[in-house]
């Protein structure tokens, strides 16, 4: 047994309905590593039931994993999570997702550009958002963001430990790794926020806005 299969029996077990998404996820689309799984979503839910937001915003939607997670977690009567997804090819397959789920009304989708889309949100709108979409533009996701994120809310940027490609000399056109990068040591200077790196998964960084 490996230290990550003694973790996933040692903690609540996978919902049928999101171990059938990542079957699913796994079958029909490119890329299936980029689902949240088990683990992460199982953490995902207990974030959100320890912060106990009102509004959350997701940065990439991908096959909508998360996104149930973060639904699931939702404690507050009229909570909602605004998940955005710029892949126009995915739209089917995340709203049929969705639609059979049970946290449907709490959900709103919208296919296009975060760089859009967040700007559209008022200020100190939200509680909590997650980042999980391309790596190039996570700085520029998280400057639009902030403003929207009300005074002691929380943000969680995945992926930035980026395979362990973070410490390794990196490709000139490696742009993904390049923008971890330059995410990474951005936010380890910014004074607005209290960060950590949680060495979960592929990293998972826990922001707090001060």
């Amino acid at each position: 047994m490996t230290l990550d299969q003694y973790i996933l029996t040692h903690i609540d077990a996978e919902p049928e309905y999101l171990a059938q998404l990542d079957r699913e996820t796994h079958l029909k689309l490119l890329h299936p590593r980029m689902v949240s799984g088990h683990l992460q979503g199982r953490m995902l839910k207990m974030f959100v039931q320890m912060i106990n937001p009102e509004n959350v915003l997701e940065v990439g939607t991908f096959s909508g994993y998360s996104a149930l997670c973060i639904a699931e977690g939702l404690l507050k009567k009229n909570a909602r999570l605004h998940t955005i997804e710029i892949n126009d090819e995915m739209e089917d397959f995340i709203r049929r997702i969705i639609e059979k789920s049970t946290f449907k009304e709490r959900i709103t989708v919208y296919i296009d550009d975060a760089t859009k889309i967040i700007p559209t949100f008022e200020d100190d709108f939200f509680d909590l958002a997650f980042i999980d979409a391309d790596k190039r533009l996570y700085w520029e996701h998280y400057e639009l963001l902030l403003p929207k994120l009300r005074k002691g809310g929380f943000i969680l940027a995945d992926n930035t430990l980026w395979s362990g490609k973070v410490i390794e000399k990196t490709a000139n056109n490696d742009y993904q790794t390049k923008g971890i990068l330059t995410f990474n040591e951005k936010l380890a200077k910014d004074e607005r926020v209290e960060k950590v790196i949680l060495p979960i998964r592929d990293g998972l960084t826990l922001i707090r806005k001060k």
